[in-house]
């Protein structure tokens, strides 16, 4: 599989990168099934894995630990840190030093290693400083717990200040970013994926067939009942206009894709690979047969005619359903801020 250096760093990184979010109880709950999954990535040539603390309470982390053993030192591991680990501790969460320093020794635990190749903040947090989380990364960094520093989900704005923070405050800087990318999701095109180039940033969007909506699970005439929906109704539920929106455009992308003798999800994975901010995109499969159906992306190329009949359906830097950007600023949803 296509190799691709992980921004500046020159640590090199297949251009598939294996996210584990649907191991355990957010998905495949059998664990040998899930390693078996991951083994056969490995077999692939994949050899960058993503992961969260995050993703079933540790759950996933645990999984992707038992299916390295023998085979981390090939393997380019990163994992997240900021979400809820508590249902009612506030400080287990965010990225504050307290927090950070004490959830990494959970996470090397529960992946069994001694080191995580490139940790990273899942979101930003406007009440914490980026000295704060920078400052107790960078001593991670320099234990040895961690080789390099990631950010999730950054506004462009706070990609920016973080950046300059490290430089001015001496402290080591994000080499990664990882935003949500897909056709359907396009608005990190606007600034967010410029910038990481601006920088030198390496980028590893995540949900690149943009929650299963490219996958073809999504049709006309065919129930689109799922877990997802009932969890994250905005971003599923038809009856909303921004999701019949979807809808109408996988539709259009679909006809498209055949005409072009591809699939639809290939075609979804080659049009993020094609960006050239993009370093890998994060595919994370529940069952084995959506791994394999994913991983022929990576032999797919996409003409400049099909990528511009792409954008006619959904224009550049476009994302159909606002939710799907991922993070929305508090201070929209907070009238306080507006009107004190």
């Amino acid at each position: 599989m296509e190799t691709r250096e992980l921004g500046r760093t020159g640590v090199h990184v297949s251009a598939l990168c294996l996210g584990a979010m649907m191991f355990g109880a957010w998905g495949n709950r059998d664990h040998d099934d899930s390693i078996r999954i991951i083994h056969r990535a490995l077999d692939a040539g994949i050899n960058f894995v993503d992961t969260a603390d995050v993703y079933s309470r540790g759950g996933s982390e645990e999984i992707v630990g038992k299916a390295l053993k023998g085979r981390r030192d090939s393997v380019v591991l990163a994992t997240k840190v900021h979400g809820t680990m508590h249902d009612t501790d506030a400080n287990m969460s965010g990225n504050s030093r307290r927090w950070i320093v004490r959830e990494v020794e959970a996470s090397l635990q529960r992946l069994q290693t001694d080191w995580i190749d490139l940790y990273q903040i899942h979101r930003w947090d406007p009440g914490t400083d980026h000295e704060e989380t920078l400052g107790a990364l960078t001593d991670l960094q320099r234990a040895g717990k961690i080789r390099y520093l990631g950010s999730s989900t950054y506004p462009p704005s706070a990609i920016v200040e973080a950046q300059w923070v490290a430089e001015k405050r001496s402290l080591s800087r994000f080499v990664c970013e990882q935003p949500p990318y897909s056709i359907l999701v396009r608005g990190v095109e606007a600034e967010v994926l410029p910038t990481c180039r601006n920088y030198g940033m390496g980028v590893i969007p995540w949900s690149p067939l943009a929650g299963g909506w490219l996958s073809g699970r999504y049709r006309k005439g065919i129930d689109h009942k799922s877990h997802r929906a009932d969890r994250i109704p905005a971003r599923y539920d038809l009856s909303l206009p921004e999701n019949r929106r979807k809808l109408e455009a996988v539709e259009q992308l679909a006809e498209l894709a055949a005409q072009a003798g591809h699939s639809l999800i290939h075609m979804a994975l080659a049009f993020v690979l094609r960006h050239p901010a993009v370093t890998a995109a994060i595919v994370g499969p529940r069952t084995m047969e959506q791994l394999e159906g994913q991983l022929g992306a990576v032999d797919v190329t996409l003409s400049d005619e099909l990528l511009d009949a792409i954008d006619q359906i959904v224009p550049p830097g476009t994302n159909l359903n606002p939710v799907d950007a991922g993070w929305r600023p508090p201070h929209l949803d907070d009238a306080s801020t507006r009107r004190r």
